[in-house]
């Protein structure tokens, strides 16, 4: 039985996207055959980062409203053979995306035997992020470490607790993690941003993992290659992490203290 991860954010612009790709793209790696579905009616930005926008000929509204089958529309990843994407429509309103649609697609995925399906949401509470939060098991919740951000990550989990199907049929909850990204120690530790630790205790829910800030996510969605690919990279480290916890494994967090430079390499231009 396939199990279905919402990612999402109440903002804009917290990494979300390069969230999915990475965790779509490890659990693959890992052995799992996943999908994931851009949820962005309108704007599709999962195509570009998963380097698949050229092979785009039918995307998941077409699936909804019966242009094209499943088949037709999933395109199998270039790095993971287990990995398959559903585009967003760049050219059909949000609206499009019915819950009945929604949910007959998420269910042939099922019958298909994937493990897992990954849905990419829209940042906030408009309608395409709502539906994909519907039938999610399991939600990541990504956000900055910035009070803007954490609080409406906090309203997107009353959303998660009110409307999911799970909490409308009395089942057991959806399963929520924190995935903090663009985190940087040093600005941490001087007040700059809020540590991962206060974000923890504002939102009071499990966290999967931090990201550090780094260059290598730019440059991974610049060639089209999910960050998760990047190896030797704290992101790609990171991320490798993130998978594992969620997996039950074990792992130290990573690359979230500071280490004040000493004296010799404050004199040779250490930070």
């Amino acid at each position: 039985m396939a199990t279905i991860i919402t990612v999402t954010s109440g903002k804009g612009g917290v990494g979300k996207t390069t969230t999915s790709a990475s965790i779509a793209s490890g659990l693959a790696l890992r052995g799992f055959k996943t999908a994931v579905i851009d949820f962005d009616v309108g704007l599709r930005n999962l195509d570009l980062i998963m380097g698949c926008e050229r092979r785009v000929v039918y995307d998941f509204v077409n699936v909804i409203q019966g242009d094209a089958n499943l088949h037709q529309a999933l395109i199998k990843d270039k790095h993971a053979d287990n990995l398959f994407v559903l585009p967003a429509s760049q050219t059909r309103d949000k609206d499009a995306l019915t819950e009945e649609g929604v949910e007959n697609v998420l269910k042939e995925l099922a019958h298909q035997g994937f493990d897992y399906i990954i849905c990419d949401s829209p940042a906030g509470i408009e309608h395409g992020a709502v539906v994909a939060l519907t039938f999610a098991d399991q939600a990541i919740v990504v956000t900055n470490p910035e009070v803007s951000s954490v609080r409406d990550s906090d309203r997107i989990l009353g959303i998660i607790q009110s409307k999911s199907r799970r909490a409308s049929e009395g089942r057991e909850p959806v399963k929520e993690h924190l995935l903090v990204t663009r985190y940087a120690p040093k600005r941490a530790v001087e007040g700059e941003m809020l540590t991962y630790t206060d974000i923890q205790e504002l939102l009071r829910i499990p966290l999967l993992g931090v990201i550090p800030e780094s260059e290598a996510v730019l440059q991974a969605s610049n060639q089209g290659i999910p960050a998760i690919h990047q190896k030797g990279t704290p992101v790609a480290d990171a991320y490798q992490d993130a998978i594992g916890r969620f997996l039950g494994e074990e792992h130290p967090l990573r690359f979230v203290d500071y280490e004040k430079p000493g004296l010799i390499k404050r004199l040779f231009g250490g930070k």
